[in-house]
């Protein structure tokens, strides 16, 4: 259970993001929801965390901003008193040949996808550290660890989670912060909206379907829960299997 405890999780307006603030918030967490923009589906998500009668506010940033990072982690802190969990969600694709592909494109996806992680982690690992407690958690992705072509800025970004992770993971443990990363397969979300059930890829996934959010959401509980306290550093795919 995460009963008052504070998550604050990026990305969490829609997909895994939103699975994921949903399930901390059946547990009874309190969830700050970082998004790049506050629309209708931000307010909507945190309506419905509330309904498990816990506390939920968006905040408005842009992940690869440093000081705007810094600025919200304290805004959330001044607003929830603690950060207990961080969950480093936020993450853009922009898909293409690497013959053919934009330097922009590849700048905006690190600086998004893994600038953004490092920049949540540095500001808030500063008040774990004095709470002497966390749990960070950082979506990968499988293409970071088997590479997907066509996305080797995606790729890149994510590899550079799976090293990050690590790094932290040996950084804080004395700390008593646990740093750990989900590698999901593919995953019933908007970043597959294009990609049809009976395409090929779906024929190399052994278990034959794509995973829900819902699926990466009860991972990821379980790397918030104190069941994981002697978990840190690892990287765990959720794939079904096409990673094997």
């Amino acid at each position: 259970m995460l009963n008052g405890k504070v998550a604050l999780i990026t990305g969490a307006s829609r997909g895994i993001g939103k699975a994921i603030a949903l399930k901390f918030a059946a547990l009874g967490a309190n969830i700050a929801i970082i998004d790049v923009a506050v629309e209708a589906n931000t307010e909507d998500v945190c309506e419905q965390v509330r309904k498990n009668g816990v506390e939920a506010e968006a905040f408005c940033c842009n992940v690869a901003d440093f000081a705007a990072v810094k600025q919200t982690v304290t805004d959330v802190k001044n607003r929830f008193g603690s950060i207990d969990i961080l969950v480093n969600n936020a993450g853009i694709t922009r898909d293409g040949l690497l013959i053919t592909a934009k330097e922009e494109d590849f700048d905006t996806v690190i600086d998004i996808n893994l600038k953004g992680a490092y920049n949540m982690i540095r500001h808030c690992s500063p008040i774990m550290l004095k709470q002497r407690s966390g749990k960070i958690i950082n979506i990968s992705s499988i293409s970071g660890i088997i590479g997907n072509p066509g996305q080797s800025n995606y790729s890149a970004s994510k590899a550079g989670i799976i090293g990050l992770t690590k790094s932290i993971a040996k950084e804080l443990a004395s700390r008593n912060i646990r740093c750990n990363a989900i590698a999901p397969g593919f995953i019933a979300t908007n970043m597959t909206d294009n990609i049809d059930q009976s395409n090929p890829l779906v024929g190399q996934i052994p278990l034959g379907r794509f995973g829900q959010p819902g699926e990466v959401a009860e991972l990821a509980a379980f790397l918030a829960d104190d069941c994981s306290n002697y978990i840190t550093g690892e990287v765990i795919k959720i794939d079904g299997g096409l990673a094997i």
